[in-house]
């Protein structure tokens, strides 16, 4: 396997790691509302799990709610009760049509607990691109021995890997303090 296929197969690894990332980081609540906070929420609709945003139209009427309107009204309680369920720390309010949820503003503590649940998401990642960077210094090195590439090479390989993961955690380190500003603002 050449140098440049191991290192395609490195990067697309950690893009996925940092699309999870991503993901995971959307989830947490900042001081405004976001429709992301629950659109991935699983409700049990007909016997099968499916996402939130796939059963209502979500919106943020303010910056401080948001609006759950059910495609089928008759889905209204199990979206209610998916709510509870995902522990949010906010109670939906029913009108019987839509769902509202009034996001309180956050405590200096609460801020404090995201801001650290921000920063071990992003740990997380930093691990995974670690264990991505092992596995390809692993090709690298098995290349090496097979003689399909020369010390130079693999020495050279070795350090484009490193490099990637260099830059990758960059990327980690400028999100972890966005997002932690963003939370930590009141």
């Amino acid at each position: 396997m050449p140098i440049d296929e191991i290192l395609f197969e490195a990067e697309e690894s950690m893009e996925k790691a940092l699309e999870h990332l991503k993901h995971e980081m959307r989830g947490l609540r900042t001081g405004r509302a976001s429709t992301e906070l629950v659109d991935r929420i699983k409700v049990e609709y007909y016997g099968a799990p499916t996402d939130l945003r796939g059963l209502a139209s979500l919106t943020t009427p303010d910056a401080s709610s948001i609006l759950i309107k059910p495609f089928d009204p008759s889905s209204l309680k199990d979206i209610v009760r998916a709510l509870e369920e995902a522990n949010l720390g906010i109670n939906p309010q029913s009108d019987g049509k839509q769902i509202r949820l009034v996001l309180p503003s956050l405590s200096q503590e609460r801020r404090q607990q995201l801001a650290s649940k921000a920063k071990e998401a992003s740990e997380h990642t930093r691990v995974a691109l670690r264990n991505i960077r092992r596995d390809a210094n692993k090709k690298v090195d098995n290349e090496e021995k097979d003689a399909a590439l020369t010390e130079d090479q693999a020495k050279a390989g070795r350090d484009d890997v490193q490099e990637l993961l260099k830059k990758f955690e960059g990327t980690i380190d400028s999100m972890l303090a966005a997002k932690t500003k963003d939370i930590m603002s009141v």
